[in-house]
This record gives structure tokens, C-alpha cells and sequence, in this order.
């Protein structure tokens, strides 16, 4: 059994080879920039899609103020009048528009947060678009060499020119401290 696994994963190892061997890095690398340039135009878009729903909220709910202050002064005059079944009328109409600027509140709220996150992860993602078109930039600079695939010598320039959010905060820090000092 144990011979069996083991000429199997030999197998597989040279499957996975080749198929390293056939798929194009360069061709890779750009297709996954195309899909992430595309993945971006989309967040925009729905970004552009909630601040116009955030606009439309904003003025339906100015809007619903204006005719709750009217409807406030009708109320006045209606009990000044003593036009109770007028009043009560007014009334519902009062309750349901405090009940819908309530939910317009909810939307806004919720649609103000949704920007928020979608924001923060569009400026992440353009982070990483950059980051990724630095490296295909160095990875299409690089001469090819005869024989070499280039898979190794990518994953190791990946790991070298990553920067970790411990670095960031030092350099950060260190920055500080000169200009405090300065």
C-alpha cells in the first residue's frame, strides 16, 4: 500500500510540474491584474451606486421634515379651531411620517456604514492592484533565463518586497521621533 501512495504522489508531483512548465507566469500575473482593475471598477460603481441612494435619502428625508413642520402647524390651527376630526387626521399623517423618517434614518445609517466598509476595502484592494503591478512590472524587467520558469525567483521577490504592518508602524515611529527631534 505504502509503494501504491508513493508512486502516486510521484505522479501527481510530475503532473503538477509540467503543468507549471505549460502555464505562462507573465500571462497569469496579467490576467489576475485585469481581473482585479475590473473587480475595482465594479466596487466604484457600487460605491457611486450608494452615495446617489445616500443623496436620495438625504433629500427625502429634508423633504419629510418640511411636511412634518407643516403638518405641526396645521395641527395648531386645528385645535385652536377645534376641528378634532381634522386634528385626528393630521395626526395619522404626523405618526406615519415620524414612523418613515425613522426608517429613512435606519437606511441612511446603514448605507453611510456599508460606504464606510466599502471604502476601506476599495482602498485596500487598490493597495494590492498597485503592489501587484510593481511586481509584474519587475517581473517582466527581469531577463529570462534559459530553462528557468521564474516561479521560484517570483515567489522569493514576493516575499522580499512585501512590507508587514510591524515594519510600517516602526518606519512610522522612527519617522516621528526625527521630526519631533528636528
Amino acid at each position: 500500500m505504502a509503494l501504491i501512495n508513493r508512486i502516486s504522489r510521484l505522479f501527481k508531483a510530475d503532473f503538477h510540474a509540467v503543468l507549471d512548465r505549460i502555464e505562462e507566469p507573465e500571462q497569469l500575473l496579467r490576467q489576475a491584474i485585469r481581473e482585479m482593475d475590473d473587480e475595482l471598477t465594479a466596487g466604484e460603481q457600487r460605491i457611486r451606486q450608494c452615495m446617489h441612494e445616500q443623496q436620495s435619502l438625504l433629500t427625502r428625508k429634508a423633504e419629510l421634515s418640511e411636511k412634518l413642520a407643516e403638518i405641526e402647524s396645521e395641527l395648531d390651527l386645528c385645535f385652536a379651531s377645534q376641528k378634532d376630526d381634522l386634528a385626528r387626521g393630521l395626526v395619522r399623517r404626523k405618526l406615519e411620517g415620524q414612523r418613515l423618517l425613522k426608517r429613512l434614518s435606519s437606511r441612511e445609517s446603514t448605507n453611510e456604514k456599508f460606504l464606510s466598509d466599502q471604502r476601506g476595502r476599495l482602498d485596500e484592494n487598490r493597495a494590492a492592484l498597485e503592489s501587484l503591478k510593481q511586481k509584474a512590472e519587475i517581473f517582466a524587467a527581469r531577463p529570462p533565463v534559459d530553462g528557468d520558469t521564474g516561479i521560484d525567483d517570483t515567489t522569493w521577490l514576493a516575499r522580499e518586497l512585501s512590507v508587514g504592518e510591524d515594519e510600517i508602524e516602526v518606519a512610522f515611529l522612527r519617522e516621528q521621533n526625527a521630526r519631533r527631534s528636528s
